[in-house]
Parts: C-alpha cells; structure tokens; sequence
C-alpha cells in the first residue's frame, strides 16, 4: 500500500472508529476515568482533518507522523500520549519505504507496542492496550501462506480482550480498583481491536463482525 491509498484507508478507518466511541466511554467509566471516548473521537476526528489536505505528505513514515502530531493535542490525556508515542515509534520502521506490506506493518505494531510498554512501564498481562497489541502483531508476523493476515490478527486481538476480563489491573487509574478489577474488559485493548475492524470494514466497504462486546 502506497502513501495515496494509505492516507485514503486511514482517514475511512479513523471515520468507522469515531462510531466506537461510546463502547469504549461506557467501559471507561467502569474501570478508569470515562475519557477514552473522547480521547478517540477526538484524535480520530484530528487524523481525519489533516489528512483531507495532505497533498504535501510524500512518504508513509511522513503520514505517521503527522497522524501522531494531531491525536496527542487533540485531547491532552495519558493514552494520547501514549498513543502518539507508539505512532512516532512505529513510524521510525516505515523509514525510508514507499510501499506498506504485511511484514511492515507487523513490523510497526511491534515497534509501537515496545514504546507503549517503555513509556508506560507497562508489559503483556498488565491489563492494558498492549494485551491486544503485542498478539496481534504476533499474529501478523506469522501468520501462514493462504490466510488473511487481517482476520488472523484481529482474531487474536479479540481472543485477548476477552481474556483482560480474568486480568487485574496494574497500571493507570484501573490499578486503583485492585480485584475489583477482575471480571472487566480492558477499554484500552478493546479501542485497539475496534480500531482493527474498522481498519478491515474500511478496506472491504461492508461491516464485518465485532467482536468481544462485555456481556458475551
């Protein structure tokens, strides 16, 4: 996937992840601060807006980081940063390439996830975004000749999320709430998988399955 094609796919993905919105404020307000929300309809909603004029944006690494720009100051909150973090990171792999594969893009997930877990001092099994990340990269670096690396990575996304339930967590405002946490999906990992189905329904033009809803 070239810069073109790549600006047009973020800024349809960033368009359906808007719809996520209140999903992921409800599952906020019980296990963190209520702000996830706004943190992704408001940083979706900034990637949108300086993407629709990027005549001058040549390279994917370029489109990155002006992505990344434009989310941490569109909400002043922790996962914002974070977030932007892990896209400058992420961006670092895509360095020098015009054409976006499947191994660049497991390559970005994983560049993005240690980021992630070094400025948020946070690892697999801590109950955060990473749960859903880090397999999902996995599942993109190997996954085997004649399957959707797509489905594959979504597929073990969703698998983690469902498993943040048994978690408790140990970073953030969650940590806060000790057992009691245990039993809730984790809001940050479930914003990752949205944000990978509607990477999959932009691409398809068609609403695919969503996976992992609390009360399955």
């Amino acid at each position: 996937m070239r810069t073109p094609e790549l600006i047009d796919q973020v800024r349809a993905t960033m368009v359906l992840l808007i719809g996520s919105a209140d999903e992921l404020r409800d599952l906020d307000q019980v296990l963190g601060d209520g702000d996830l929300g706004i943190t992704i309809s408001a940083g979706a909603q900034a990637v949108i807006d300086v993407l629709t004029d990027a005549e001058s944006i040549h390279e994917p690494s370029e489109m990155v980081k002006a992505c990344a720009k434009v989310f941490a100051n569109a909400n002043p909150s922790t996962m914002a940063a974070l977030v932007a973090g892990g896209l400058l990171a992420g961006s670092k792999a895509w360095a020098g390439r015009e054409d976006i594969d499947v191994a660049a893009a497991a390559a970005f997930l994983q560049a993005a996830a240690d980021n992630i877990s070094h400025r948020g001092k946070s690892h697999v099994g801590d109950k955060t975004i990473l749960d859903a990340m880090v397999p999902a990269a996995q599942a993109l670096a190997q996954c085997p000749p004649g399957q959707d690396p797509l489905e594959a990575a979504i597929a073990a996304a969703a698998e983690a999320v469902v498993s943040t339930r048994d978690l408790q967590s140990r970073r953030g405002r969650a940590s806060w709430l000790q057992d009691r946490s245990i039993g809730l999906q984790d809001p940050g990992a479930t914003a990752f998988l949205r944000a990978l189905e509607a990477w999959r329904d932009a691409a398809s033009g068609t609403t695919g399955p969503r996976a992992a809803v609390v009360g399955d």
